[in-house]
């Protein structure tokens, strides 16, 4: 349970804080400005952690760096780790991949799509799901969901443990593994390796298909809230291959708008500059991209699950494809944007990377040997993408004659959302907790807003110049004493 903060504001606005947010990845915190009567003028969500790998991964040798990078998260080190291969290839001289190599790399990366997307929804989602909003706190976990829904906790735990298993035997640990090097792989896939995860595939597609079917249900139960609940409209934007089909590994970069609408199409993701930038504010250590032709006011835009699914022109594995139609059906032609409608989208993509990986696995070339392409013309500069579980991930370096990196810039999944994020629970606030009696259910209804993106908070923390710092003296009691804040600009 997040613990309530309460100060005076020199508006005399009451400050209220949800901190810390619980059931994420990282760290991180609302605050709401309330007046007397709990009416809301301001919502905000904070990133109060700041890692600095994009300073530190400077002057480092290039090869160091997917090995590296990784350690931004133990929830989706396999993200990062192919990000920043993709660009590595391109830095070593390597333009093409090996059958065998390509292959194994989207079989670790579809592993992670089907552990991660397992973790958020049966670990972080389904308490609230399930269980209710505003339900005992204490209970309201995954200990809760095993004790009321054994066999469904039960499946959350093995579909992770299968996805991890796919990891392990492409990477050689479950995580923070070395599997992709610049052109290729280091670790073959054994025959052995390959019957022991075939054996296992078919009910794991059984139980990502029931997890859906599940979600679909709880919707037909509740359907304006589901299609209601911290919804807002908002831009698009994700990966999609040569044919407009959903790719979570490779492909080119599309933005629809609200309605569905183009906004650009198979744009090379190594040009992104041209149609992406990012603007930095005081509050948050977290930076806000948009759409340059729109600007910073217009062009944020969502990413992740419920993007993917509706900007591709079809999820090309068969059942899940099915699935994303049901799900398409809702909005009767046009795109649907409620928060809780991610988790639905969040587990089609599980069942279609379960669907992968089984046809992966039947795959001749993925117990082959030729694990490296023939090696080209170095470049001094690169871009990585990928879609992580949460969203489009860019790694983006320059590197110098003596192979030291000069420059590097990673927006990832979590920062892609950022305002996305904050006009989610701004519209939660405005509508259960804007002039109401705050209660610890009402704040986890903004919670429940925020955990539908999953964010990755450790991921996406950044900070140029003078860090903002805000250090609190309380007494024994709890009591606040005290509070010294320093800004964006060092004041």
């Amino acid at each position: 349970m997040a613990s309530l903060e309460t100060a005076a504001n020199p508006k005399k606005l009451r400050r209220v804080a949800i901190d810390p947010l619980t059931r994420v990845e990282g760290h991180g915190k609302v605050t709401l400005l309330l007046d007397a009567e709990n009416k809301v003028h301001q919502v905000r969500l904070h990133i109060v952690e700041f890692r600095g790998f994009e300073a530190f991964i400077e002057g480092r040798p290039f090869w160091e760096v997917p090995v590296t990078v990784q350690r931004l998260c133990g929830i989706c080190p396999v993200s990062h780790h192919l990000a920043a291969i993709k660009a590595m290839d391109a830095i070593a001289g390597y333009s093409h991949l090996t059958p065998t190599a390509e292959k194994l790399r989207r079989l670790m990366h579809y592993g992670q799509i089907l552990q991660s997307h397992a973790v958020h929804f049966f670990h972080l989602a389904s308490p609230d799901l399930l269980l209710g909003f505003d339900s005992e706190p204490t209970r309201r976990n995954i200990v809760g969901i095993a004790a009321a829904f054994p066999d469904i906790a039960k499946q959350g735990v093995l579909l992770r443990k299968f996805g991890q298993e796919v990891i392990r035997h492409t990477t050689g640990k479950r995580i923070h593994g070395t599997g992709a090097i610049p052109g290729g792989v280091n670790k073959a896939l054994s025959a052995a390796e390959r019957d022991t995860l075939r054996a296992g595939i078919d009910q794991m597609i059984v139980w990502a298909r029931d997890a859906v079917r599940m979600i679909a249900r709880l919707h037909e139960v509740h359907p304006a809230f589901y299609n209601g609940f911290g919804g807002f409209r908002a831009n698009m934007m994700g990966l999609v291959d040569r044919h407009g089909a959903l790719d979570l590994y490779h492909g080119g970069l599309r933005a629809r708008d609200a309605d569905g609408g183009p906004i650009f199409d198979h744009v090379d993701y190594t040009t992104y500059e041209k149609v992406l930038t990012e603007e930095i504010k005081p509050w948050t250590y977290m930076k806000f991209p948009h759409i340059r032709a729109l600007g910073p006011e217009a062009g944020w835009y969502r990413v992740g699950p419920l993007a993917r699914i509706q900007i591709c022109a079809y999820v090309p594995s068969e059942l899940a494809e099915i699935e994303r139609r049901d799900f398409l059906a809702i909005g009767d032609g046009k795109p649907v944007h409620g928060a809780l409608l991610y988790h639905w989208a969040r587990m089609i993509e599980a069942l279609h990377a379960a669907e992968v990986i089984r046809d992966l696995l039947d795959d001749p070339d993925i117990v082959g040997t030729d694990l490296m392409a023939e090696r080209g013309e170095r470049r001094s500069e690169a871009v990585g993408v990928i879609e992580a579980p949460r969203g489009t991930l860019f790694h983006h370096y320059r590197v110098g004659e003596d192979d030291l990196v000069k420059f590097c810039r990673l927006i990832v999944s979590t920062t892609n959302n950022n305002q996305a994020m904050n006009e989610a629970i701004r519209a939660v606030a405005a509508e259960y907790v804007d002039g109401r009696v705050l209660t610890e259910g009402l704040l986890n209804h903004i919670e429940v807003a925020i955990r539908a993106y999953d964010p990755c908070l450790s991921c996406a923390t950044h900070a140029i110049g003078q860090m903002p710092l805000e250090v609190d003296l309380v007494d024994a009691d709890g009591v606040l004493i005290d509070r010294r804040r320093k800004n964006f600009g060092g004041a």
